[in-house]
């Protein structure tokens, strides 16, 4: 009987893991702001290859000459290779300019749409957001 009661609970904490993560991610809507579009051109510091959502660090310079670093999320690192990316695509240093919807909160933080490199190649970032709000 009490091996029966361990297997149950087993699976019944497995389960709740697996679940979980589903249950923790966050909608476009929810955290960033489609009315709130930006274009910021900047220096890459880091590109982390995280699930669910990679993140781009980015420092863009005020007209003050004071720097700003922006977190910007974009897809899965499943998403950047199907979109042609890999790891070596985006390395510290690297001058860009992005498109993203900006955090709700007003913080330094937005869901990148795509990138363009100083020679004119653009490249999606996977991240989601609403097309409408681009027209």
């Amino acid at each position: 009987m009490r091996s029966r009661w361990l297997k149950i609970l087993a699976s019944a904490a497995i389960l709740m893991a697996v679940e979980l993560p589903l249950v923790a991610h966050h909608s476009f809507s929810a955290e960033f702001d489609q009315n709130k579009k930006v274009t910021l051109e900047g220096t890459v510091v880091q590109m982390e290859w995280v699930n669910p959502h990679s993140w781009l660090v980015i420092d863009v310079p005020k007209a003050d000459g004071a720097m700003e670093r922006w977190r910007l999320e974009g897809g899965s690192p499943s998403v950047l290779l199907r979109l042609g990316w890999n790891r070596n695509s985006l390395p510290a240093g690297t001058r860009i300019k992005a498109t993203a919807f900006q955090a709700k909160d007003g913080s330094l933080r937005g869901s990148a749409r795509d990138i363009e490199f100083p020679d004119g190649k653009k490249m999606g970032l996977g991240g989601s957001g609403s097309t409408d709000a681009e027209k």
